[in-house]
């Protein structure tokens, strides 16, 4: 099984890195050499961080928690959107709403009005409204629904966040990490290890080496989700839509599972003016 997934991550190329001269010192501990200008990631530690998320996520799920996947390049969308659908949890492909985690509420107050445009759709086709007013809410719908999609089964902070790309997707690591949530993330050699609390070093531009590290760790949920009907359920007192109550017990965890504490948490960014752009 192992000897098969190191076969399967060469062949993906996820050992090739960035130039040698865009890359982070930081990431120095993770690269086995360089050949061409190009650094090469050590893959005895890909499929170290990728074990190490794996049975984290695993963990997770089989307490109840969800996991987000986030990937808004366009080698990771098409990859989110088929293995994260088929294990049912949520994803962001499109861009990450300012406020997607620490202002949840209004996320939900726009997914509540998607779902009332949906309904008036199916009730009559917008049929009692002019066609000014129809297109605009026609267009109002499709552009929550463009951003926002992937997230409508999520009723509650999830347990754990899967970042491709640390780079592209700061907003969404900084409010993972002001609010306690874990973060998994793919860091090629021009990222930072840092702001990761269980880092897979690998080549996040290539599609293929991305379906084989989101393949993996969908199967993680899958059998983290298959044991969670032998487990009690999560605590009915857990927040839900954005409550701060149940920060303490992630931020444990996340200390716990951290590769390298040093890292500070920056601030969220402004949560309302994003979300009301959904």
């Amino acid at each position: 099984m192992a000897t098969s997934l190191v076969q399967e991550l060469i062949e993906s190329g996820i050992h090739f890195g960035q130039r040698t001269g865009s890359w982070n010192p930081k990431m120095e501990r993770f690269i086995y050499g360089k050949r061409n200008g190009i650094h090469i990631i050590d893959i005895k530690e890909t499929v170290k961080g990728l074990l190490l998320a794996k049975k984290y996520i695993h963990t997770v799920v089989s307490e109840g928690k969800d996991v987000c996947f986030v990937g808004t390049k366009r080698q990771a969308r098409q990859v989110l959107e088929q293995r994260v659908r088929d294990v049912g949890m949520p994803f962001v492909t499109e861009r990450w709403l300012g406020g997607t985690l620490t202002n949840f509420r209004t996320i939900r107050t726009r997914l509540r009005r998607l779902e009332e445009l949906e309904e008036i759709e199916r009730t009559d086709n917008f049929a009692s409204y002019s066609k000014k007013m129809e297109s605009q809410l026609r267009r109002e719908m499709k552009k929550i629904k463009r951003n926002l999609d992937g997230v409508r089964t999520m009723d509650r902070l999830p347990g754990a966040v899967v970042i491709i790309d640390v780079k592209r997707e700061m907003n969404a690591i900084r409010e993972a990490r002001k609010l306690g949530v874990p973060t998994v993330c793919l860091i090629d050699t021009d990222g930072d290890p840092d702001n990761a609390d269980i880092p897979v070093p690998g080549n996040d531009d290539s599609m293929r080496s991305i379906d084989v590290v989101v393949r993996e760790l969908c199967a993680a949920v899958a059998e983290g989700k298959s044991l969670r009907t032998a487990r009690p359920e999560a605590d009915p007192g857990e927040p839900r839509e954005g409550g701060r109550d149940g920060d303490r017990p992630r931020r444990s965890r996340r200390t716990q599972y951290r590769a390298d504490d040093g890292g500070s948490s920056a601030g969220a960014p402004e949560a309302e003016r994003s979300a009301a752009t959904a």
